[in-house]
């Protein structure tokens, strides 16, 4: 696979494949093809997106439902689907407030479902974290937490990480350390910085001490803060998209870092937030950071919305606008997002994820010693990886046996996104249970099994 084959395959599956090719063929039918024609005729294409794999008719609980009826267990979801799609409670909640007559919040204004919304945040985001403000999506949300750190430090700079995806508007994409979203743009935000995250699968040195990788990934950070001054914040996933699960010593000594050089720590759990890693957010595996983004399942798994929860010392923006948007206070997804909330501390959900996750890892790890396909299986709570080689030893990334899994994974029921073209994630609705669990690894147990008995797609 060269470079750009893997830039492309950085955040997805490719829809310009000969395998995706052969899945339209065989499940786009009737009706199905027929809207899927449109999409593609009305819609912009872009890489990911359109043209699109299928089209819906439904998404409920842990399932999403295709114009011919075939189910899915939804191990994507797009990060939204904590409290699973559809929530009825969360339904119910938009409901009432529909029929309450305030849909929508004009700017000037606040009303009860936003206020309430930012006091819960208040009360469960770990350590001091107090005051929120609330957008649309996350590409916005990385933005407010980026103005915000220029803002309080008076710095432009920022520091993140090869490989990590913060959205798609241009501060986002600046800071994001993939190719593909930035390609062929021309200049972007001046003064953003990358460095290694610590994988200790796929380090670049070699290193097999995942002490070793923690160190040289922080000799590089503080070599960039000691040449470039003005550093305002570095901005992370506490654990990665793939995942890649740092060391608590890790994250501990980036905290020290931005305090020695007077920059502020931002975490973006725009996907691990509400208890996806085991916890309600995974900076309470780590340490508190001075900014939490918050998206996807913020929204309930209905309405787009986003946020920042950050310390009280720094509400000192009263002359700027920093998170001006329409939408900020929109009564109806505070609403939805409150609901959401409620019912993953009612259900106990980052408790079950955890819980669930040690037993679908262990599972994993037993498909791993009779699987030579596995390179390595990794994750927290129910934020699970699979990293697919052709053999261990060189770790040669089993992109095409990745992309054939995928689709006969799709023809048995379970539908997952890869990662850099090899790694399979695997990120259900909180709420799937352990006979459904098992289900989704024995349609993915057999799916591997049929290729490395050499059968294609």
């Amino acid at each position: 696979m060269n470079a750009h084959t893997r830039m492309d395959r950085e955040q997805g599956d490719v829809n310009t494949s000969l395998n995706r090719e052969k899945y339209w063929s065989r499940y786009l039918t009737g009706p199905a093809r027929e809207w899927f024609e449109k999409d593609c005729r009305y819609f912009l294409h872009q890489s990911l997106s359109t043209p699109v794999l299928n089209v819906l008719s439904r998404a409920e609980g842990i399932y999403v439902e295709d114009m011919s009826g075939r189910k899915y267990i939804d191990m994507h979801g797009n990060g939204v689907h904590n409290a699973g799609f559809n929530n009825p409670e969360v339904v119910a909640a938009v409901k009432r407030q529909l029929d309450e007559g305030l849909s929508f919040c004009p700017r000037r204004y606040t009303n009860t479902a936003a206020v309430r919304l930012a006091e819960k945040l208040a009360e469960i985001t770990p350590g001091d974290l107090y005051r929120s403000l609330f957008c649309p999506g996350g590409s916005e949300s990385i933005e407010m937490a980026l103005m915000l750190a220029r803002q309080v430090t008076g710095r432009f700079k920022t520091l993140s990480f090869w490989d990590a995806y913060h959205g798609t508007t241009f501060g986002a994409a600046s800071i994001s350390g993939e190719e593909h979203f930035h390609g062929g743009l021309g200049p972007l935000v001046p003064g953003a910085f990358h460095v290694e995250f610590p994988s200790y699968y796929r380090n670049p040195w070699g290193f097999t001490n995942p002490g070793d990788v923690d160190a040289e990934c922080l000799r590089q950070m503080e070599i960039v803060f000691q040449r470039e001054p003005e550093m305002a914040a570095v901005i992370g996933e506490p654990v990665s998209a793939k995942p890649v699960i740092p060391s608590k010593a890790y994250w501990e000594g980036v905290e020290a870092l931005c305090k020695q050089y007077g920059a502020l720590l931002i975490f973006d759990e725009i996907i691990e937030g509400f208890g996806r890693t085991g916890k309600m957010f995974a900076a309470e595996h780590y340490l508190t950071p001075d900014v939490l983004v918050l998206g996807k399942s913020l929204g309930g798994g209905i309405v787009p919305f986003a946020g920042i929860v950050t310390r009280e010392r720094y509400n000192t923006c009263r002359h700027r606008s920093i998170g001006h948007y329409t939408h900020e206070k929109n009564a109806l997804c505070a609403a939805a997002a409150l609901a959401e909330i409620e019912y993953i501390e009612k259900n106990r959900l980052p408790e079950h994820a955890a819980e669930l996750g040690r037993y679908a890892l262990e599972r994993l790890n037993g498909m791993m010693e009779k699987h030579p396909l596995i390179g390595e299986v990794r994750g927290v709570g129910l934020h699970l990886g699979i990293d697919l080689v052709k053999d261990r030893k060189s770790k040669t990334r089993a992109v095409e046996e990745a992309e054939i899994i995928m689709y006969k994974c799709f023809e048995k029921g379970l539908a997952f996104k890869t990662i850099e073209g090899n790694v399979i994630t695997l990120r259900p609705a909180l709420t799937i249970k352990r006979q459904e669990m098992d289900l989704a690894l024995d349609i993915l147990d057999e799916a591997i099994g049929e290729v490395e008995q050499g059968k294609k797609y």
